[in-house]
């Protein structure tokens, strides 16, 4: 007769991995100090650091206190209800979240709250003046340059920057500027049209 198997209880087994990862951990941490490396332990690290910012909003002063891991996109719509940047992918690739940082296009989702102290953000809650329509908003508008209007946000603020810097851009200056926004519909002819439409306004005054 062969040897008899050993069997394993389920307590057994989780008793086991207990002690296995609590080893894991603790030589990580030895390892970690002897080596000069940073402490793996959570009670060496500050999860809640909290800091003032202060920043223009839409030609607002605003001044808040936000966690150190906050990204500036959930202050925008967590906290200030300002929902206009949209959280789509939420890992800087669909430029739903696009805002303007000194006059520049950014992903507000990729952008930490803190890194935004003393400068100056536009979304498009504040595009517009007063009840006057951006040209941008109003080309958006008139060609017909959205379907289900959930990226049209982001792509009007990368507009607006872009027709700031250069107020006639070619077609493919046109294309090169809104590279960084996705159009899950796909209408990207009208989009394109409208920004030069924009352009074209804009330099009439």
């Amino acid at each position: 007769m062969g040897k008899p198997k050993k069997t394993i209880n389920r307590r057994d087994f989780l008793r086991g991995m207990g002690g296995g990862a609590a080893g894991a951990g603790l030589a990580g941490r030895l390892l970690g100090r002897e080596a000069g490396g940073f402490p793996c332990g959570p009670e060496d690290v500050e999860l809640d650091v909290r800091k003032m910012v202060s920043l223009t909003l839409n030609g607002r002063k605003v001044a808040l206190e936000v966690e150190a891991r906050e990204t500036l996109l959930s202050v925008l719509r967590d906290r200030l209800r300002l929902t206009g940047a949209k959280r789509v992918c939420n890992r800087g690739e669909c430029g739903g979240c696009t805002v303007l940082l000194d006059g520049k296009p950014v992903y507000a989702c990729l952008l930490l709250a803190v890194q935004a102290d003393g400068r100056e953000v536009v979304t498009v809650e504040g595009l517009a003046a007063g009840a006057k329509l951006h040209p941008v908003q109003q080309a958006f508008i008139d060609q017909d340059a959205y379907q289900c209007g959930y990226c049209t946000p982001g792509f009007l603020l990368s507009a607006a920057a872009l027709l700031r810097k250069n107020p006639a851009p070619s077609a493919d200056e046109i294309k090169a500027g809104m590279a960084g926004n996705i159009c899950r519909c796909g209408n990207y002819q009208k989009i394109h049209a409208a920004v030069a439409a924009a352009g074209e306004a804009m330099r009439k005054g």
